[in-house]
């Protein structure tokens, strides 16, 4: 790179050398500090010094496999730009439908709703909630058994400004980290919760590679995490709250056995925009 390269010939060369123009240009409207509409209008501007070697650093870590969002720092959800690192899991599209199902369930119970988004990670689902929602609309728990997550939701929650009021924070295995007077009491329950079988084989490397297998993997079979949520359900739901899980896209039938045996109704299965089964639904 020359000291007159243009962000236009930078990247080209980023395209070139990652193979993949799109990330070469999420690298690059970073490395600028611009947005995608302000990086096309600033093409022919010369690239400084400290740009190009923010953008070689994080081109090396591409290149040696690390995910573009790790790379970066952040990553967008639904309306949201979350920071996000090896500490909590990559934001997906798919949990974004998780989302809108959860922002339904809450804008559904009406005024005074408390909602929880148990192991949390990022915060993406339980901002969402509070973000997309008028404010006071209702009072949402952000709650993870990792310490280092609910630092990145505490950004991330920060990150939100005025929405971010009727948000709490609190450290705890699924419902244990909830305060008792919430027992009986929550109108929404929503997780995105490990649930992956270990020894799975068709997990991407990366994945197992970079993200936290706390928040991947879930026992022999997958369903660990989602077992404890569904059985508690019935415990800390109010009558007529509604749960709502992610689930993997071959698990529809052992987490509906799960919730009809734990006294759950009404429960629906639901697809991602892929036309995969990914969310559950069920009412206490």
């Amino acid at each position: 790179m020359s000291d007159a390269s243009t962000w236009r010939e930078v990247l080209a060369d980023t395209t070139a050398t990652l193979g993949d123009e799109r990330e070469a240009r999420y690298l690059c409207e970073h490395a600028a500090g611009l947005d995608a509409a302000s990086f096309a209008a600033a093409l022919h501007e010369s690239v400084t010094q400290r740009m190009a070697m923010h953008l070689q650093t994080m081109l090396r870590r591409r290149l040696s496999g690390e995910p573009l969002q790790y790379v970066m720092g952040r990553w967008a959800f639904r309306h949201l730009d979350l920071l996000v690192d090896p500490r909590v899991l990559i934001p997906r599209s798919e949990t974004e439908v998780v989302a809108q199902v959860a922002i339904d369930a809450v804008r559904a119970a009406g005024p005074g709703c408390v909602a929880a988004d148990l192991g949390t990670g990022s915060g993406a689902i339980g901002l969402s909630i509070a973000f997309e929602l008028p404010p006071g609309a209702a009072t949402v728990w952000l709650t993870d058994i990792s310490a280092d997550a609910l630092d990145v939701a505490r950004a991330n929650l920060a990150g939100i400004g005025r929405a971010g009021a009727g948000v709490r924070v609190a450290r705890g295995d699924w419902y244990a980290a909830l305060p008792a007077s919430l027992r009986g009491a929550l109108h929404v329950v929503v997780a995105n919760p490990p649930y992956i079988a270990v020894g799975d084989p068709d997990v991407d490397d990366a994945v197992a590679r970079h993200e936290p297998h706390a928040a991947l993997f879930a026992g022999a079979d997958g369903l660990g995490a989602l077992r404890a949520i569904v059985i508690g359900a019935r415990e800390w739901l109010r009558p007529g709250g509604t749960l709502v899980v992610e689930i993997g896209h071959r698990q529809a039938d052992a987490v509906r056995e799960m919730c009809a045996a734990a006294g759950l109704r009404d429960v629906e299965v639901r697809r991602d925009l892929a036309g995969c089964d990914r969310v559950v639904t069920a009412r206490a």
